[in-house]
């Protein structure tokens, strides 16, 4: 691992920020665990008055990943056209708003779907911008820790939001309260995210890209807490890189994403992000009481419990897996192996389930702590591999000149399987009762064998080396254009970014 260079004030304030900026993942996290809680409250089914269970969670998680995916897909042009700070405040003006319409006492299915919706166009757009603001403001040294960040604060606000449905239904009598409190408690971390922003630095990057290059260099210096040659050095790599970026994309055409070479980026891209659906740990996250009812039975009074628990040990793997494993393992094998244990256990509870009595109410047999166990250790695998490996490798496996492109719409399609999967469970939980597991078994074989033959490893590899993978002629053309870039930026250019900011283009 890199040493970070500079002061500890930079460190401090680098940490700080990735850590601050990672709410918007908390913000994920926390509005996936709150509905399966919440879709277990007496209060809120007998405020809203309905009595299609399936159909009110299919449609309440859904249709926040719907808003979620188009905000997704079309927020990097605002973010490009007037920043990352203002961009993802307006995403939290935007979430708050959402959740003000869930929480009011309209007593409307319709009002809090509206109010689903609103929330998963903020919550797309601040999980979409964040890591780029993230990584352009980090030192290069732990920018991969700093990024890794968001999956962490994500499980963390998964678990918060599992305990905070097991407190209020504990400890508050069957009124709205006791609904509203858990979904209204969303606004805090949006709050303190959106206002919060008003404390902190524009991207260096952003501003530099604009042209602004006295306040991307004032930035930058704060950031680091330095105003040491090193820093000016860094000012110097961030401009020359962007003028490479700039000439490495001339001419470009989004069309360049169905040539055959990037075509089977854009395939692997897409295909992790579904391959971290066809797991089903998306959908425990989201269902986590609905699931465990079919293992402990409907009447148990622990359900919200053993969910919490769930949470907890996701937040814990998690962590453990960023702070020592997740430089260690090749990406390929960890996806297919993992892949493979999750069936595995995946199998083993349906055939325990399926082949001992129906748990007795509010009481632990050894089947139900048995399978509970093993969802569980899935849960562990599932942290370890398909939840972290999938982001990083996105961005990965493009080239510079198609890599905004081609890891925005990696990206957007995670919202897409999210809506798919969590529109689709509910019924697959209705009808198909624990055989559903059986079905995330068989899915998880099938993304086992794509890995093995169709997944490229990147692990440890350069940009280069990983061009060569995909044998294309871009490697060449991307250091074709750098060698043009840098030709362009004579020694007096650089010296006279020093003073300006500024590089002759001409």
């Amino acid at each position: 691992m890199a040493k970070l260079r500079g002061t500890r004030l930079g460190a401090f304030r680098a940490y700080s920020f990735g850590f601050f900026i990672c709410l918007s993942g908390f913000l994920f996290g926390y509005d996936t665990g709150i509905v399966g809680g919440v879709l277990t409250m007496e209060s809120y089914k007998r405020d809203f008055g309905y009595t299609d269970n399936t159909t009110v969670a299919a449609v309440m998680v859904s249709l926040q990943n719907v808003g979620a995916f188009l905000a997704a897909l079309g927020i990097f042009p605002i973010s490009e056209r007037f920043g990352r700070k203002k961009t993802i405040q307006v995403a939290c003006i935007v979430f708050i708003l959402g959740v003000i319409l869930q929480v009011i006492p309209s007593h409307s299915l319709v009002c809090f779907y509206i109010g689903r919706f609103v929330a998963g166009l903020g919550l797309g757009g601040a999980t979409a911008v964040a890591p780029s603001y993230n990584a352009e403001q980090a030192p290069k040294e732990i920018r991969g820790k700093l990024g890794s960040g968001m999956q962490w604060l994500f499980a963390l606000g998964v678990m918060i939001s599992y305990w905070v449905d097991y407190a209020t239904v504990k400890s508050l009598p069957v009124s709205s309260a006791q609904w509203q409190i858990p979904v209204g408690l969303q606004i805090v971390p949006a709050f303190i995210l959106g206002f919060g922003l008003f404390f902190q630095k524009e991207s260096i990057r952003w501003l530099a890209k604009k042209g602004r290059y006295d306040e991307a260099l004032a930035n930058l210096k704060w950031m680091r807490a330095d105003d040491s040659p090193e820093v000016m050095a860094e000012f110097n790599e961030i401009k020359t890189s962007l003028v490479e970026e700039s000439r490495a994309r001339e001419g470009f055409s989004h069309r360049e994403l169905l040539e055959p070479a990037n075509r089977y980026r854009l395939s692997l891209a897409v295909g992790v992000f579904l391959g971290q659906q066809c797991t089903g740990m998306t959908a425990l996250a989201y269902f986590g009481p609905q699931f465990f009812k079919l293992l402990v039975g409907s009447s148990s009074s622990n359900l919200l419990l053993i969910t919490g628990l769930f949470g907890a040990e996701k937040f814990i793997m998690v962590g453990t897996y960023i702070l020592f494993f997740s430089e260690m393992w090749n990406r390929r094998p960890t996806l297919w192996v993992a892949a493979l244990l999750m069936s595995v256990c995946f199998l083993i509870v349906t055939v325990i389930n399926n082949t001992t009595p129906v748990p007795i109410a509010n009481s632990a047999s050894p089947a139900g702590i048995a399978t509970v166990a093993m969802i569980f250790l899935t849960n562990s695998i599932y942290q370890f591999s398909w939840g972290p490996v999938p982001w990083p490798y996105a961005s990965e496996i493009f080239p510079s000149r198609i890599r905004e492109v081609g890891t925005s719409v990696g990206v957007s399609t995670q919202w897409l399987f999210n809506f798919l999967f969590s529109l689709v469970t509910p019924y697959m939980i209705a009808a198909w009762g624990s055989y559903v597991f059986l079905f995330y078994a068989a899915l998880d074989v099938i993304m086992a064998g794509l890995v093995y033959f169709f997944l490229k490893e990147t692990k440890g590899r350069s940009l280069e080396e990983i061009e060569s993978l995909f044998e294309t002629r871009s490697a060449s053309e991307v250091e074709d254009a750098r060698t043009r870039a840098l030709d362009r930026i004579s020694e007096d250019d650089v010296a006279d970014v020093h003073v300006t900011g500024k590089v002759d283009r001409r």
